[in-house]
């Protein structure tokens, strides 16, 4: 396996999906070690800063690609394998943002009332413990939360040359803030243009299940993937296989459609992996998956289905790409 190590420079970040440059083509089987900066670019520091005196909005989940992928054609379907996220940094950060989060006001759910009071909140990362820190701001409350990495942003080129911002995710994947993304996963993505142009980024150090607040603990990550290419077969909508279950994340507003696009998505692959009919699978489906959301902030909403494997027979998805590459990451 070739093995490449990549730290972009600052101005090599993506801020969209689409209309970038690659920054360096791959093999098929490569190896990336990769660096990602957080989603504030490094600028919040300390709880005393706030998003509005520090962020720029034009400069927000920055993202290390995109790399373009030998031999990627639209229709095929790219495989990354997270073998490793590693907290890059000994803090992380998260904040409530004007205007932004599930519980508050935003541009789109206009109300009369003032934002809610900008607060950033610094996480402690303790590697012994393998634990990040929480304390209040407002009283003496603390406590060690586990360590949990996981991407928010993984994703390709959109289709029919559209740009988007890396802060939207759709079915080209994007910022879709799944605790799912984690190490040991397989994300397979539909190509929508020669080379599939992927991207990754917006480290957390952990992060609850809807991304409630809008930002989770945000920490710059040490990445490792491998990069595979399957001919053929691309999903509508970005899967995740884990050794444990079967994952489709879909994203839209309102937050139904989403939830109704990864139910279908599943549908759809319970009907590749065992031959079954749309409504054999939609029944069998509706007695086994799990429905957790992954964010309920971004421009589109992301919702997950999950399915348990040990509730079904043994499959083969992609020809068993996962379990390949779970091999290949054994050898690193």
């Amino acid at each position: 396996m070739e093995i490449v190590e990549f730290t972009p420079e600052r101005e090599q970040y993506a801020w969209t999906f689409g209309g970038v440059a690659p920054i360096r083509t791959v093999q098929p089987g490569t190896v990336l070690k990769l660096w990602t900066e957080d989603a504030f670019s490094g600028r919040l520091q300390s709880a005393s800063d706030k998003p509005s005196e520090k962020l720029d909005m034009r400069e927000v989940n920055p993202q290390t690609g995109p790399f373009f992928v030998d031999g990627a054609e639209p229709g095929d379907t790219l495989a990354l394998h997270f073998v490793d996220l590693e907290p890059a940094r000994d803090w992380a950060a998260s904040a409530t943002i004007p205007f932004f989060g599930g519980l508050t006001a935003t541009d789109r759910t206009a109300m009369l009332h003032e934002p809610l009071p900008e607060l950033t909140w610094i996480y402690q990362l303790d590697r012994e413990k393998q634990v990040v820190v929480f304390e209040a701001l407002r009283g003496d409350f603390r406590v060690d939360l586990p360590v949990e990495p996981m991407l928010g942003t993984v994703g390709v080129a959109p289709a029919g040359r559209e740009v988007r911002t890396s802060l939207v995710p759709d079915m080209f994947g994007g910022n879709m803030d799944t605790p799912e993304m984690k190490a040991g996963a397989t994300c397979y993505l539909g190509v929508n243009v020669p080379g599939a142009l992927f991207s990754v980024g917006d480290g957390h150090y952990r992060q609850g299940e809807g991304e409630a607040c809008g930002t989770a603990v945000e920490g710059a990550m040490n990445v490792t993937l491998i990069v595979e290419l399957i001919k053929g077969g691309a999903p509508v909508w970005p899967r995740i296989e884990q050794d444990e279950n079967y994952v489709v994340v879909a994203s839209s507003r309102p937050l139904e459609d989403a939830w109704r696009s990864s139910q279908h998505g599943m549908i759809g692959w319970l009907g590749e992996l065992y031959g079954l009919d749309p409504l054999d699978a939609y029944q069998l489906l509706t007695q086994i998956s799990q429905a957790p959301l992954a964010n309920v902030v971004d421009a589109n909403y992301s919702a997950v289905t999950k399915i348990a494997k040990r509730l079904l027979p043994t499959g083969e998805a992609y020809g068993g790409m996962h379990r390949y590459l779970r091999e290949q990451a054994a050898k690193l």
